[in-house]
Formats: structure tokens, sequence, C-alpha cells
């Protein structure tokens, strides 16, 4: 019979009782987050009971079972099944009481407080009242013992140090509470409600009928109390010789990742949501306690190999530890379970270091070339999850990688598709920015320069400038196709892998024309870059022999599948129906976009539209906005005209059929709206030392690209920012951005930013970020902002890009009072967000 009542931390300590962590239990994980909570929570209980002396506050409930074991005569022995966060809390909170009376006021006070509250002084064997977990046992006796490792860098030390920091700063607080009156709450205010299962309940089955959800604990802990209810005999021995130093490892979601890498080499279709349900299907079956310790065992095997995955520089093999080191920076967990397969494989000795070496080099070739053809997230994650099940198993298993790679569907590109695509692939826009930097890197590498040069720090440089200047115009003017106009031609080939370098010299070089831009690349230990020195001009031929000789270093660097037939070199029509579909009504774009977006030509793309059904074909215009003349409708009987259809669904027409350019969505926004450009934003970096080296980088590169006039607003408007509350940070990609953040990381709603500031010209509206941040998860915040920022002279953002990253030119910042407004308009958006944050924090 289970028998619950409310009780405080004076009735549940007082007297000889001891409360045992279970080993199954998560170790000690409360944060500064709930530690600001409960302290505050006593403050105001404090406060509370100044005018009512009787007045309680409820902090939820205490699981307890009865203690199995056997103790001395007169000690009252628990099991703490749930609620140990919050009893362990209390007892630390009380450490840091007794020490700072003790310390300010008597030292009668440190054995008044161990003796009632945190120790049973004639106890040798049963001497702390709560017992923690192994992991966390140490660091809370230094706590109770008052040792020099009170408040060491662990969860039990840093909530010491926590308290002990409040109790330190309660005088000078705004409304300043007695420490005896915090005492006082703690001990007897605070009410709990205890609820006590009989002797002999399974206490593991009352843990997991708690806890089953999994939103208390994480599914390893789930997983933790399962194995360890099969283990009533052996439980503590496992626990410390095996799954102790597993935990210890792996940070929780390491350990989740383990146990789910385990189950996919089964089922690939597994979710990772379902780790625990599905191991513990899988666990049941066993009959004995040797079948379960047997298991330990193993994940205590396999966990020694992912922790050489996550961490590759502690693999032996130089060779293995290359290609770990490798896929690691590439930053995809959708490998692991084909890399712990690999190197499972080796442990159990079927297959040899260097033959995975080799199917690890053909997984890294899959992901190069992929990338390099536009292809990179295309039904990745199911491809790889399903490496181990579906490869196979009688050849080598390097061979049988690389052929199940070859089949089906999986856009591995053949040596021809590659050399084809390279040439036309908008490259920059694929894939994550990291990825292209590193794809660049490695094909720096592989020249064996005798001139070593420290590739992390350079970054992706265009030759032919995102913004053309009118010198550029001519130089492309000499070579362009039939009907064919230079910012065409400018489109097609600016973001292809040809016209891409590694420079440190990217705030020098920026918008220059092609002679400066080859005397600075002239100067450069980069391989990449002296191929372009070279030359004498920088056009269309130019770009495309660079493709061509890019791409016979990459088929000799990264092999490709077996054989050369069908992988997948057709033109990817359903990246264009993908952007087509997601473009916004109130937008349109055009045949050259849409041509550069799938490396193709305008003309290819106008046949495709006129003969296959594609939703939004409608939205697709010719380079100045009008309707192309052969436009016909392939719905039977169709007759309207789309430009009515367009004005209906918002586009803007002038009195000569032309679309508002305003609306047009360019190349990069339909990379991001097809998915060929991840959504995820880089995160600006904190003002480490780093960052500070960043921000005068991003100074740097500033003052370089841009008019005085316009670095000097930039720099005002930056200042104000600050001034006004706001702070900076600085992002690491090609060219070092400044994010103007209301709101850092640690915040509880995240950080939050409205503009990001790229030296080369742009202020980029983040409303992309901004959709999922509150509180402008709502639309009608981003739309506000939207309609502020087009009041200032030469921004005009369509309501269309609300969910992209429009931007406007920083020479906008140049007049003062569009300046001024701006100011005003980031006042306004930094107000929303603090306001915001205050009126959804929930009370505790």
């Amino acid at each position: 019979m289970v028998t619950a009542q409310e009780t405080t931390l004076q009735r549940l300590l007082e007297g000889a009782k001891q409360y045992q962590v279970p080993l199954y239990q998560r170790t000690y994980s409360w944060t500064e987050l709930q530690f600001a909570r409960i302290w505050d929570d006593v403050c105001q209980l404090a406060r509370d009971r100044a005018d009512h002396p009787g007045a309680t506050h409820f902090i939820g409930s205490l699981v307890l079972a009865p203690s199995p074991a056997i103790g001395p005569v007169g000690v009252a022995e628990y099991l703490v099944v749930d609620g140990q966060q919050r009893l362990t809390t209390l007892s630390i909170l009380l450490c840091a009481i007794r020490d700072h009376r003790a310390e300010h006021e008597d030292p009668k006070h440190r054995l008044r407080l161990d003796q009632q509250y945190l120790t049973n002084p004639f106890e040798e064997h049963r001497w702390l009242k709560l017992v923690p977990t192994q992991a966390d046992r140490n660091a809370y006796t230094a706590c109770v013992k008052s040792t020099p490792h009170a408040g060491g860098d662990n969860p039990v030390g840093r909530a010491y140090q926590f308290f002990a920091k409040a109790l330190a700063n309660l005088a000078t607080a705004e409304e300043p509470v007695a420490i005896e009156q915090i005492e006082s709450a703690v001990i007897t205010g605070l009410a709990l409600v205890a609820i006590t299962a009989k002797p002999g309940d399974n206490v593991y089955r009352i843990f997991e009928s708690l806890n089953n959800t999994g939103l208390t604990l994480t599914q390893a802990d789930l997983l933790r109390n399962y194995i360890f209810m099969r283990l009533p005999h052996r439980g503590q021995a496992v626990y410390e010789s095996l799954w102790l130093p597993l935990q210890q490892r792996f940070t929780p979601p390491e350990l989740v990742l383990l146990f789910w890498l385990d189950l996919v080499h089964r089922d690939p279709k597994v979710k990772q949501t379902d780790t625990y349900s599905t191991q513990q299907a899988r666990l049941e079956k066993l009959r004995t306690e040797a079948d379960v310790e047997a298991e330990v065992q193993r994940f205590s095997r396999l966990g020694a190999l992912l922790r050489v995955i996550l961490h590759p520089a502690e693999e032996q093999d130089p060779g293995v530890r290359q290609r770990l080191e490798r896929l690691s920076a590439w930053g995809t967990t959708t490998v692991y379970p084909v890399l712990l397969h690999l190197l499972d494989r080796r442990d159990r000795g079927t297959a040899t270091s260097a033959q995975i070496a080799s199917a690890m080099l053909y997984l890294e070739s899959f992901f190069v070339r992929r990338l390099l053809i536009g292809r990179s997230t295309m039904n990745i994650n199911r491809i790889l999850l399903a490496v181990v099940t579906e490869m196979d198993r009688d050849l080598p298993v390097h061979e049988a990688v690389r052929k199940y790679l070859s089949t089906g569907r999986k856009h591995w590109a053949t040596d021809a598709s590659l050399r084809a695509l390279v040439r036309t692939i908008p490259f920059y826009l694929n894939g994550r920015a990291s990825q292209r930097n590193l794809v660049l890197r490695w094909l720096e590498e592989s020249h064996d320069s005798k001139e070593p040069v420290a590739l992390e720090k350079l970054t992706i440089e265009h030759v032919l400038p995102q913004a053309l200047s009118d010198e550029w115009r001519r130089m492309l003017a000499a070579d362009l196709d039939a009907d064919e106009t230079p910012d065409e031609a400018h489109d097609a080939l600016v973001h292809t892998l040809g016209n891409l370098t590694l420079t440190g010299y990217n705030s020098e070089l920026s918008n220059k024309p092609f002679a400066a831009k080859r005397l600075a690349l002239a100067k450069s230990g980069v391989q990449l870059s002296r191929y372009i020195a070279d030359r004498q001009r920088w056009g269309r031929s130019e770009i495309l022999a660079r493709a061509d000789a890019l791409a016979d270093r990459i088929v000799t660097i990264w092999p490709g599948p077996t054989g050369e037939t069908g992988n997948d070199s057709e033109v990817a029509w359903d990246v264009l129906a993908k952007a087509l579909a997601e473009l916004p009504a109130g937008a349109w774009t055009t045949y050259g976009d849409l041509a550069a977006l799938i490396g193709t030509a305008p003309q290819p793309v106008g046949n495709r539209l006129a003969n296959h059904p594609t939703l939004n074909a409608h939205r697709v215009l010719q380079a100045g906005g009008i309707v192309a003349g052969n436009f016909r409708w392939l719905e039977p009987g169709r007759t309207d005209d789309p430009r009515d259809v367009l004005r209906a669904e918002g586009v803007n027409f002038d009195q000569y059929g032309r679309a508002d350019r305003a609306q047009r969505i360019t190349v990069e926004e339909l990379a991001q709206l097809a998915g060929v450009t991840p959504p995820d934003l880089p995160e600006p970096r904190s003002r480490s030392r780093s960052g500070v080296d960043r921000a005068a980088r991003f100074m740097e590169q500033l003052t370089a690209s841009q008019e005085p006039a316009v670095a000097t607003a930039t720099a005002v408007v930056l200042d104000a920012w600050t001034t006004m509350g706001g702070t900076l940070g600085y992002g690491d990609g090609d060219e070092t951005s400044c994010f103007l953040l209301a709101r850092e990381k640690g915040h509880e709603y995240g950080n939050i930013w409205p503009l990001t500031v790229y030296p080369s010209g742009k202020c980029e509206v983040v409303f992309q970020h901004l959709s999922i941040r509150t509180p402008f998860d709502g639309v009608t915040l981003r739309e506000e902002l939207r309609q502020r920022l087009n009041q200032l002279p030469g921004v005009e953002i369509a309501a269309a890009k609300l969910a992209l990253r429009p931007n406007f030119p920083l020479t906008v910042l140049a007049d003062a009072e569009a300046r001024d407004a701006l100011l005003d308009h980031l006042r306004w958006f930094y107000d929303q967000a603090q306001v915001s944050a205050a009126e959804k924090v929930a009370p505790v």
C-alpha cells in the first residue's frame, strides 16, 4: 500500500534517517536556471512569512521506498525513487546556509545544521542523511564536510557556488531578507508530498511508471533503469564495472546515440525517439541475469568504438584516423551507423584497417560528389541508414560499401556526370558553408605544397565578384552566348566551382577588377589561387577551363561508383519543381534564376515548363520581369492573362508590363526555398578572445570593402545598438559577419537578432531565423518589422520574403535620416524581444 502525506524538509531529515539515490537514477543535473527558480521561491516565501509566519510554498513530490538493505537498528533507510534532484538541491542549499552562518555569525550553526539535517553523527556507516549516486557522491560529501573541494567544477559544486553567492548578496538585494528567515523558509516553509511505497514493492517498476514518458529522463536514463531492474543481484557490480565507465565516457545525448545506433544496425527505420521502447522490447526477450549482463558488456564494447568515432584523434591507425577526422569535420551524424559497423567489423576480426579506411574514403567521396552536383541532402538519411542492412555481406567490406552506394538512384556522380555538372552547378549555394570550405581545403591539400598554408584561416573568394562593376561587365561581354546579357552570364557563372578559390585576402579583394585580384592571388601560397593568377583575363572560357581542371583532380582524389552506368547525370528537374512549389504568392522569378539553380541554361528551363505541368510555372518571367511571348497555359482551354493572375496574387506591374523587381526571388533565395541551401543559419560567436579577433577582422573587412562614409555609418549603427542594450556577435564564415543580438544564446528563449551585417555591403534581414524565435514566430511582428524597414529610402522588401533572408545595401546607412530611422526601428525590435521574454517567464 502506498501512503502519501504533506511534509517539510524538517520532518524528512530530522532523526536517524538515510535517503539513498538508487544507482539506476541519473546523476545530478540541475542547472542555474533551476537554482535561480528555487532561490527566488525561497526568498519570496521568506518575505511572505515575515507577515504570515505560517505561509508555505509547495515545491513538488518525493517518492520513497523502504530500502531492501538491512541497516543498523534505529536508522530508517529509504530509496529515493523520484525527486532526487529537488532533495539534493535543498541539501546543498542547507550546506551553503550552514557555512554562511558559521562564518558570519556563530560557528555553532555548523554543528547544529549538520547534526539535525545533513548527517547522522553517531552512525559511522550511515553518516550521510542523503547518499547521491556514485558519480555525485564525492562532490556532495565535499559540500557536507566543507572541504576545499566543495564548490568544484561539477553540477553539485556549481549548485553550492550559486547558493553561496546568493547568500552573500542577501544584504545588498533590492528587498533584503535576513538569513535566519531564509533558513526557516527552507526547513519549515517548503512543502512536499512524500509518497512512500510499502516494503517489497518493486521500486524499479515504480520508477519506470513515473518516468516512462521520456519527458523527465533521457531515453538512456530510462534504459539504465530497465536494465538494472533486470539485475537484482548483479546490479551493483555491473554498474561499477561496466555502466558507470560507459556513462562517464559520453554526454547524455551521446549515450542515447549509442543505443540508437545499436538498433539501426538491425532496423534502419527505428526512430531515435523510440530508442528506449525498442531496446526494452528487445531486452525483454532475455531470460537470465547473465544474458542482461552480457548485453551491458556489448554496449560497453560498442561504446569504446563510438568514442573513437566522436574523438578521431584516439584512433591508432593513421589511415583510419584521417578518414574519421574528415567525416567528423563534414558534420553529419547519419554516417555514424555505418562507421560503427566498420569499426565493429575490424574489432571482431572480419575486416582490416586498410579495408575500413577504403570504405570510409568511398563514404567521403559520396558526400563530396553529391555536394558538387547539387544533391547533398537528397534522401541522404535513408541511404546511409540502410548501408549496414542492405550491403552485400559476401564481399569484403570496402567493396560492399562501394557496390551499395553505386546502385539505384543514390546520386553518387559518375566521373562523366561530375565533369559535366561541375561546370554549371552553383556549388557555393549547395550544402553547408563549412562543407563547401572543406572541399576546397581538401583540394588544396591534394597539391602537397612545400609551402604550408594555414588552410583553416582561409575563406572562399568569388573571383568573378558577386556584385558586378562596369569593368567586370565588359569582361563578361567579350564571350556572351546569343541573346545573353552580362547579368545572365554572371548569374550562371558566379557561384560555380570554377570561379571559387581560397584566400586570406577576402576583404582586400572584394569587388576589385581582375588585374588587382590577380596580383594579390599571385602572392598567395595557395595553389588553387596561383592557377587563377596565371590567367590574363577571367571570363566564361577561363572559369569553365578551371572547372575542367578541378574536375580532373576531383575524380583522382575521390573515387566514384563502380562502372559508369546510370548514376544520375540528368538535370535536377525535381529541384526546380521544389523551388517553384515553395515560391510564395506575390513573388516571381526568372528562367535564368532557375537555370542557375540547377546548372543548366534558360532555354531548357523554358522548354521544360512549356511541356511539363509544374506548380507555379506562371510565376516564372523573363529577366526584365516580362511574361514570355510564347507563354501558354498547359491546362486545356485556359486563356486568362498570367499578369492578371499574378496581380491577383500580389505582384505589382508597371505601365510597361514589367513586374516589380523587389518581388523577384533570386537564385540565392530559390536555393533556400528548394532546400539546396540548408535552413540552419550560422550562429554568432560570443565575445571571447577569438570573438575580439573576429570583431577586429570584421572592421578590417568593412573598411577595405566600403567607402569611408558607409563604413563609418555602419560603425555608428553598431555602437548605437550596444548602447541601447544589445550585444554584437561575429560569424566565422567566408567573410566575418556581424550579428545584432537582442538576446544571447544562453537566454531561456534562445538568441535572437534582427539583422546580420556583411562587410561586402549588405544588411541581411533574418526573417527565416525570426520565424522560430519568440515573439517573432508570429507573422504579425515580422510584418511590422518589414513595414518599418520599408520606410527607409532604398529599402523595399516584398511581403513574399517573410520566411527568407532578404537584404538591403549598407549604402542606405550613409544617409543620416535613414540611419536615425533604422535605429528607431532597431530600438523597437530590442524592446519587443525583452518584453516578450519578461512576459513569458513562467512562475515556478
